[in-house]
C-alpha cells in the first residue's frame, strides 16, 4: 500500500498550503525576513525531516510546480508589452546598467571565492548566482559545478534581494521606479521581480525585462570566465 507523502499530490498540495500560509503571515507582520519563500522553503523542511519523509518523495509533486518556473518566467513578457512605449524610449541605458549588474556580479563572486581560495567546483557553481534558478541550473551544469549549490545560493540571493533591495536603494536615495525594477531584476532575478511588481507595474516590467538580459549575458559569458579563471589558478 503506497502511504499518502509519496503520491505526486502530497508535494504540490504541500507546497501550496505552506505558500499561501506564509504569504498570510506576511502580510499580518510586516517584517522584513518574513518573505514567503523563504518561510514556505524553511517549513517545508522542517516538516519532511520532522516526520521523515524523504526529499525523493516529497519532489514526485514538487517537481511539477518546478516546471511552472519557466512559463511564469515567459508570462513576464505581458508587463513589457503594457510597458514597452516607456522602456523603448530608455533601452540603451536601461541595456547598459544591465550590463554593467551582471559583469560586475559574475566578477565579484569569482574574485571573492579566489581571494577566500574556494575550491574550483564553488566558483563553477556561484558564477552564475544572480540569475534565475532554471537559468542558473543551466548555465552550472555547462561549467560543471553543483546544482543543488547553486540552487540554494540563487534562492537566498533572491531572498535577500527581495527582503532588503529596494530599502536599500531608498537608503541611498535612489527614488525612480525604472531603476530600481533594472536593480531588483538584475541583482536578484525572479523573487526580486515579485518584489518590484509589488511596488508597481512598471518596475515590474523593467525588472522582468532585466532579468531575462542578464540571464542572457550571464548564460553567453560565465563559462568563458570559469574557464580562464580555474586555467589561471
Amino acid at each position: 500500500m503506497i502511504d499518502f507523502y509519496q503520491l505526486p499530490i502530497f508535494g504540490i498540495l504541500l507546497t501550496v498550503v505552506v505558500f499561501f500560509a506564509a504569504r498570510a503571515l506576511r502580510n499580518n507582520i510586516k517584517f522584513v525576513l518574513f518573505n514567503p519563500v523563504l518561510i514556505a522553503i524553511t517549513l517545508i523542511i522542517l516538516f519532511l525531516v520532522v516526520f521523515d519523509i524523504r526529499f525523493e518523495d516529497y519532489n514526485k509533486g514538487g517537481k511539477y510546480l518546478s516546471f511552472f518556473l519557466g512559463p511564469a518566467i515567459v508570462a513576464l513578457g505581458v508587463l513589457f508589452y503594457e510597458k514597452y512605449q516607456l522602456i523603448r524610449h530608455n533601452i540603451y541605458p536601461f541595456l547598459l546598467a544591465v550590463g554593467c549588474g551582471g559583469l560586475i556580479s559574475i566578477a565579484s563572486v569569482s574574485l571573492i571565492s579566489i581571494v577566500m581560495n574556494a575550491p574550483d567546483v564553488i566558483i563553477r557553481s556561484l558564477v552564475s548566482m544572480s540569475v534565475t534558478t532554471p537559468i542558473a541550473i543551466e548555465i552550472t551544469k555547462i561549467t560543471e559545478g553543483i546544482p543543488s549549490l547553486t540552487a540554494g545560493v540563487v534562492i537566498a540571493v533572491g531572498v535577500f534581494g527581495n527582503a532588503f533591495g529596494s530599502g536599500f536603494l531608498k537608503l541611498v536615495g535612489i527614488q525612480s521606479q525604472t531603476a530600481v525594477g533594472t536593480a531588483l531584476g538584475t541583482a536578484a532575478h525572479g523573487i526580486g521581480t515579485a518584489r518590484a511588481i509589488e511596488i508597481g507595474p512598471l518596475p515590474g516590467a523593467y525588472s522582468g525585462l532585466a532579468m531575462c538580459v542578464n540571464g542572457i549575458l550571464t548564460t553567453l559569458i560565465s563559462p568563458y570566465v570559469v574557464l580562464w579563471i580555474v586555467g589561471s589558478i
